[in-house]
């Protein structure tokens, strides 16, 4: 049979393309390509930027083409030089990059590697700041994401060298002098119950804890006894009983306030006395307490604990925690994992960061578009139906921690959880700014049903308007991650999901006092060529410009919470107005929410900035002030200088003492450090607001806080996040410090050596064992080995005396096995040092050589 001319030509072309769809997949899965990433150079040219390359290899048995595939990664980094070696380096949006061939390239041949120079503005100081996250992408299949193997191989010594920390923390010798009014305190001479009570004595005596020591309870701490007895059974053989009579009371005591108690241990027994549920609750975590930290390592028949005397109550009733699922997600396992962390230390608030531009965490139900499209990262040409990746996501979608999500069942026994422990959880619903995730999944939901042909109801929760061509880039480089709240639409899915999340709670029985609404880094240009603002600016007088938008919202999201019983979380930006100074615009409190029970969590405090007095200035304005600040609490950054710790360093480098020596009332006093991280004696105050007696009473407490760009696994969260969060749960639950009461004197400077010095001991020899076993054990960073050569002798210390120091005099790796150091070591040679903890993980390796 012949074919027809047409007829062939057509069959043959259906060939030509299957064949050419076959040999594309073909081609994706044969490539064997890798990448290797190392800067260079930093001041590159004599400016403000720096150089890095990136090789590109080729290890397949075929060349790579001249044309057809794009290398796609994450990098927060503004490139001002994107050509080099016959490709181009182009901007997509938020954090991804990708690179292509261009009319210069041709290709890169089997076996063979070209070297890619990146030029970056600014320089490049840790391991954080490498492009991360790699995939290839071939024309032949535009929806398909290889991932591309990158290697960091270290930075050459010439490089290391000219960083600034090479000069500090770089510097072994820098960490001894930090550490070097460190005392070692016997383990026997340590406070045994932390945070630090109010009041307590030691007595003689001890009671030993068996399983057959029954827990006997007032009615009103019936799940508290419960509780308590589940505590114990993870440290004895047997779960102990819950009978009328028993060893452990726990009486109910009117005249205490709601958090206080009292705990008294004799021979005979412990009493807890508490006039609230929360107050017995808190004497069960001293409790736990006095056991010794070792006897979570293996089940026992008994545990023995200290005659003590016991009062005790907070110094702040907020003492809050917020992490960051969005940006990079975390199981419902791991945040279980950190409610329990949270409630030994008396932690009582989790700030629950859910939205964001890179992802929705929460099932929200009537809506769920919300975690279909904005819950899962990666590969996309579009974001309809899933949205780009982020943080080294890549491109494989539904991969940890990029894509994920808690089910609305999940969520509910999170929140459970928390209130058995009694701690109250508020969720942030992300707005105007940082919605990214919730903007393409509601264009997601838009376009299906107008496809539906159900126009009004597409258009019901819709966040932005297509004919806005308002320009604009956020902080993170975002071009389209804010809501237009000039659309009435707008509103109706902040109330959805309002309404949804009040369902959720009620049916776990958890208390939902307030919803955190975001409110921050809204970028300059957003909504000026609204057609919606245009028509709102038409019809509504008070509103003259952008800024006016910014206080119509919060005004309306305050009449919505009100009407549900709520009051208003956010940002700082939701209590500031806009306004002129000298001809400059200036930011004020604004006057129109001072007295409408804003709560705002006030971060921006980076020292050199300007506006470390924000959160007294908002304080002193009659806004509800908690204290966020980066300068001391934002967990993210890096512990310090050095090229090798992760973590960001915008806003200084923050360690366990940062928390531990902020004072609430007059921070100020006490820094230390600039928003660089370089020592400063005296900071200057004088053009600076200081907090009044009425803004103290409207500081509510505190708040460390776990952004989540880097915490790319759950030990990443738990090395940024501990034990940074002991120095958080110190000063939010003890006293005001001795060493912080009158002027600045070399006495409080004393008073504050010697704090310091037993807190570190308490941390390394009592806390951080607890925590090697403590529900399940958390993976706390190790600190870094101080050493100083001085006579012929090498001399080493440690910010956390109670964990080990190993070293090594023959260049190799000290092991677990290695000699503990015990005093100078006098051996000649390269000697290798590190810590080891309780379960012997090691710290990193630092060196010295000693001639």
């Amino acid at each position: 049979m012949r074919l027809k001319p047409l007829k062939k030509q057509l069959i043959l072309s259906v060939i030509a393309v299957i064949f050419s769809i076959l040999t594309g997949f073909s081609q994706v899965k044969d490539y064997k390509i890798s990448v290797q990433w190392q800067p260079v150079q930093n001041n590159f040219e004599g400016k403000n930027q720096s150089l890095s390359v990136l090789t590109i290899i080729n290890a397949s048995e075929h060349d790579l083409p001249p044309h057809g595939w794009s290398l796609y990664f994450n990098y927060g980094a503004d490139i001002p030089k994107p050509d080099s070696r016959g490709l181009t380096m182009s901007f997509i949006n938020g954090d991804l990059y990708k690179i292509e061939p261009n009319a210069a390239s041709d290709g890169i041949s089997a076996g063979a590697k070209i070297n890619f120079q990146m030029i970056k503005t600014g320089s490049t100081d840790n391991v954080t700041q490498s492009p991360q996250g790699f995939y290839i992408v071939f024309d032949d299949a535009p929806n398909k994401a290889v991932p591309v193997k990158c290697i960091y191989p270290e930075p050459s010594p010439e490089f290391i060298n000219s960083l600034p920390a090479s000069k500090t923390w770089m510097d072994p010798a820098f960490v001894y002098s930090k550490n070097r009014d460190i005392q070692d305190i016997p383990a026997s001479k340590l406070p045994l119950i932390f945070p630090s009570p109010s009041e307590m004595k030691v007595t003689n005596g001890e009671f030993r804890i068996t399983q057959s020591t029954a827990i006997s309870a007032d009615p009103l701490f019936t799940k508290e006894a419960n509780y308590l007895a589940d505590e114990l059974a993870k440290v004895l053989t047997a779960k102990p009983a819950i009978s009328k009579q028993g060893g452990i009371v726990l009486k109910r005591d009117s005249k205490l306030a709601l958090e206080e108690y009292e705990l008294q241990v004799t021979d005979k027994g412990v009493q807890i006395s508490a006039s609230s549920p929360t107050g017995a609750f808190y004497a069960i975590q001293s409790l736990k307490s006095l056991i010794p930290p070792l006897s979570w390592k293996t089940k026992q028949a008994s545990v023995t604990v200290q005659s003590v005397e016991v009062k005790d109550q907070p110094r702040f009733g907020y003492r809050s925690f917020m992490l960051d699922v969005a940006r990079n997600f975390q199981t419902k396992e791991q945040i279980l994992k950190i409610l329990d962390l949270m409630s030994l230390y008396k932690l009582n608030v989790f700030h629950f960061h859910f939205s964001e531009d890179e992802g929705w965490r929460v099932e929200i139900q009537s809506l769920p578009e919300l975690t279909q499209v904005g819950s899962v990262r990666g590969h996309t040409q579009d974001n309809k139906n899933n949205i780009q990746p982020s943080f080294a996501s890549g491109g494989v979608p539904n991969q940890l921690p990029g894509s994920g999500f808690l089910s609305r069942k999940e969520f509910i026994e999170v929140l459970k959880y928390a209130t058995a422990r009694h701690i109250q959880v508020i969720p942030e619903i992300e707005s105007p700014g940082h919605a990214r995730a919730a903007i393409k999944a509601m264009e997601n939901r838009y376009a299906k049903l107008m496809k539906a042909g159900k126009a009004a109801e597409a258009s019901r929760y819709r966040l932005i308007d297509p004919q806005d061509k308002s320009k604009y880039r956020s902080v993170q480089g975002w071009e389209d991650n804010v809501m237009d709240v000039a659309l009435p639409s707008v509103y109706n899915f902040v109330e959805k999901v309002t309404d949804d999340l009040i369902l959720m709670y009620k049916e776990a029985g958890a208390p939902l006092k307030t919803i955190h609404y975001g409110g921050d880094e809204v970028p300059a240009g957003v909504w000026e060529k609204s057609p919606a603002y245009e028509k709102l600016k038409r019809s509504n007088p008070a509103i003259k410009n952008t800024d006016d938008l910014w206080y119509y919202y919060f005004g309306r999201l305050n009449e919505m919470a009100k009407k549900r019983g709520l009051f208003i979380s956010g940002w700082e930006e939701a209590g500031m107005r806009k306004t002129m100074l000298d001809g400059k615009p200036t930011y004020i409190a604004n006057p129109d929410f001072g007295n409408q029970h804003f709560q705002l969590h006030v971060w921006n405090n980076v020292i050199g900035w300007g506006a470390e007095d924000l959160a007294y200035k908002l304080a002193n304005g009659g806004y509800k002030v908690v204290l966020s600040p980066v300068s001391n609490q934002y967990f993210d950054l890096a512990y310090n200088s050095s090229y090798f710790e992760p973590g960001l360093k915008w806003g200084g480098f923050v360690d366990i003492d940062k928390p531990f020596y902020f004072l609430p009332f007059d921070f100020l006093k006490n820094i230390k450090e600039d928003g660089q991280g370089r020592p400063i004696k005296n900071l200057d105050q004088t053009k600076m607001i200081r907090l009044t007696d009425y803004g103290k009473s409207n500081i509510v407490g505190l708040q460390g806080l776990l952004w989540s760009e880097n915490n790319v696994t759950s030990e990443r969260l738990e090395y940024m996040m501990l034990p940074k969060l002991l120095g958080l749960a110190e000063r939010a639950w003890a006293k005001e410090p001795e060493w912080a009461m009158g002027e600045v004197s070399a006495l409080n400077g004393l008073y504050y050596t010697n704090a310091w010095t037993t807190f570190v001991n308490i941390v390394g020899k009592r806390e951080l064992p607890r925590l090697n076993y403590y529900h399940g054990g958390y993976t706390y960073r190790i600190p870094d080995i101080g050493l100083k050569a001085d006579n012929g002798k090498v001399h080493a210390n440690i910010q956390l005396p109670g964990l080990d120091i190993r070293y090594t005099v023959d260049g190799s790796d000290p092991v677990a096995g290695s000699t503990i150091y015990t005093g100078p070591v006098s051996e000649k040679g390269k000697l290798r040092f590190a810590a080891f903890d309780a379960a012997d993980r090691r710290g990193k390796i630092m060196e010295i050589v000693n001639k």
